[in-house]
C-alpha cells in the first residue's frame, strides 16, 4: 500500500474519486501483493521444484487416462482437501503418478494450501534418523501437518518392521486428523504385504486409505520409454 499510495492518490485526484475509492484500490492491491507472496511461500517450502500443468498431461496416452479423466480434473477443485480425503495412483514406472501428484500437489499451493512432497525413502530415513536425536515427535509434525502429504515412490524398496511402524503412524496420523494424502505406488494394494513388514501393517494402513480415497489406476506403457529416453515432464 505505502508503494502505491502516491500513485493512487494521484489517479484519485485526476479522475475525482472519493477517499473511500482510493482506500478500496489501496485494499485490493495489498491483498493481492499478499496473496502472491502465501503462493510463493507455499511453493518454496512445499519441495514441488516446479509448477506442472495438467495442459501437460497426456489423456490420450492410455484408455485408463480418459476414463478417469473426469475423476482427475475434478481432483484440481481440492474439495478433497476439505473432506480430508487421500488419492492413491497406481501404476507401472513411467506412466505419469509423480507428475499428475505434482499437477494437484501445485494447484493446492496456488490455493494457499500447506503442501510438501516428499518420496517415501527420503521420508522414512528422515524420521529413521530423527530417533537416533530423539526428534521422532518434532520431525513427524513436519509430515502429520501439512494439508496435503505427498508420498511418492511407496514399493520401489522393501521396508523392515522400524520404517513400517514409522509410516503407519504418519498415515494413521493424517487419517485420524482428517488431514490428505497422496500415494503414488507401483503396487497394487494386495501386494503391499510385500512392501511393508508384514500384512497386519500392510492391512492397517490399507483400511484407513481406502475408508476415504480416490484410487486411480494409470495404465500403459512407460512414457519415458516411448520418448526414447527424453526426460521430458510432460506426461
Amino acid at each position: 500500500m505505502s508503494r502505491q499510495l502516491d500513485q493512487i492518490v494521484a489517479d484519485a485526484a485526476s479522475k475525482n474519486l472519493g477517499f473511500t475509492q482510493a482506500l478500496e484500490t489501496l485494499t485490493t492491491l495489498e491483498l493481492e501483493a499478499r496473496n502472491t507472496r502465501a503462493i510463493e511461500r507455499r511453493f518454496r517450502t512445499s519441495r514441488l521444484h516446479a509448477q506442472y500443468s495438467i495442459d501437460s498431461f497426456r489423456f490420450k496416452h492410455h484408455k485408463s487416462r480418459m476414463e478417469a479423466k473426469n475423476r482427475i480434473v475434478r481432483l484440481l477443485d481440492l474439495d478433497f482437501l476439505q473432506k480430508g480425503t487421500s488419492i492413491v495412483l497406481i501404476g507401472n514406472p513411467g506412466v505419469g503418478k509423480t507428475f499428475l501428484a505434482k499437477v494437484i500437489g501445485w494447484r493446492a499451493c496456488q490455493a494457499n494450501q500447506r503442501v510438501l512432497f516428499t518420496t517415501a525413502m527420503d521420508m522414512l530415513n528422515h524420521l529413521n534418523a530423527s530417533q537416533v536425536d530423539h526428534s521422532l515427535v518434532r520431525r513427524l509434525r513436519v509430515y502429520t501437518e501439512p494439508a496435503l502429504l505427498i508420498i511418492d515412490e511407496l514399493g520401489y524398496l522393501a521396508l523392515d518392521q522400524q520404517t513400517s511402524n514409522l509410516f503407519y503412524q504418519v498415515i494413521s496420523t493424517r487419517h485420524s486428523q482428517k488431514r490428505s494424502s497422496l500415494i503414488t505406488t507401483n503396487s497394487a494394494f494386495s501386494d503391499w504385504g510385500n512392501i511393508l513388514f508384514n500384512t497386519t501393517i500392510a492391512t492397517a494402513i490399507v483400511d484407513r486409505l481406502v475408508e476415504n480415497s480416490e484410487i486411480l489406476l494409470l495404465g500403459g506403457d512407460s512414457l519415458r520409454k516411448a520418448k526414447n529416453g527424453s526426460t521430458s515432464p510432460a506426461e
